[in-house]
């Protein structure tokens, strides 16, 4: 079987965690942070985890991860 590639735009965007779940940075933080509150801005430096439903399709695009 070939090598399968990586999809490079996914890998700068996605982690997996030490459990398999897929960690990701949060939106809305790039620009315009002068009206979003400082308990929103906070909020958004946490880093999220991505829906099950999707879960599948970025472990596609990762395969050694």
């Amino acid at each position: 079987m070939p090598k399968l590639k990586t999809r490079k735009s996914v890998a700068k965007r996605f982690r997996k965690t030490a459990t398999g779940k897929i960690k990701r940075s949060k939106a809305y933080r790039g620009h315009i942070l002068t009206k979003k509150t400082t308990k929103r801005k906070r909020a958004l430096r946490a880093p999220g985890l991505i829906d099950r439903a999707d879960r599948g399709r970025i472990k596609k695009m990762l395969p050694y991860d």
